[in-house]
């Protein structure tokens, strides 16, 4: 895969995707997403194919993580908690797919710092703009950690809405609803031009208004 790099800055391999993330993403997701959920993904060709990468989406379900590494055709790393890495299969799997553990309890700044270590590798990294699952699907308390992400390592940020997710798997649901799950995928918007707040808010904002005017979007189809 070709390496990335910034005008004047280190040269960034992206990591390439892992046997074992390739199997889960073909023999898995695939099925699962465009059989099971009849998913289609629109607006694939927005995804840069190389470098650091700020992945902003809504959250409806556990769904929406293993959904987007295969939908954007790159591995996207998530935050997982530490626990999770203790479950002796599960904890190979979700760390070959590129989840990284953070401890229970642990501070915003040192998720941040792990986070951006990824990006300054070369990862596409995917942070739900609520933090948590949102019963109705929708970005509704946009955080400013994305946009915080992005201004320390200098990555777009690519907003991407998950349509229907919520009423797939959303909260409260133990066994999935068969519905069409539609993944649409925005134009990149360029990191905050620095950290004040007023910028981070901006970027904030923006990022939520694209994808909530893609689900928009999507629900009317």
């Amino acid at each position: 895969m070709p390496a990335a790099s910034e005008p004047g800055g280190p040269l960034l391999l992206t990591p390439k995707p892992s046997l074992t993330y390739r199997m889960i993403s073909g023999l898995l997701v695939f099925p699962v997403y465009r059989l099971l959920f009849r998913g289609c993904t629109i607006g694939v060709e927005r995804v840069p194919s190389t470098g650091p990468l700020v992945v902003v989406a809504n959250h409806g379900s556990d769904l929406d993580p293993p959904l987007l590494g295969h939908a954007l055709g790159r591995p996207v790393a998530f935050m997982a908690k530490e626990e999770l890495f203790r479950i002796p299969l599960l904890g190979r799997l979700i760390r070959a797919c590129g989840a990284y553990p953070v401890r229970r309890g642990a501070s915003d700044r040192e998720a941040i710092r792990t986070a951006s270590e990824r990006l300054q590798r070369g990862w596409a990294t995917g942070v739900f703009l609520d933090g948590t699952r949102q019963s109705d699907g929708r970005v509704n308390d946009p955080k400013p950690g994305a946009a915080l992400l992005a201004a320390r390592t200098g990555a777009p940020l690519l907003p991407v809405a998950i349509v229907n997710s919520h009423r797939a798997l959303g909260l409260g649901r133990r066994w999935p609803r068969w519905v069409p799950i539609q993944i649409r995928i925005g134009e990149a918007i360029p990191p905050p031009a620095n950290r004040s707040r007023g910028d981070l808010d901006r970027v904030t904002r923006l990022c939520g208004e694209r994808i909530n005017a893609m689900l928009d979007a999507g629900s009317g189809d």
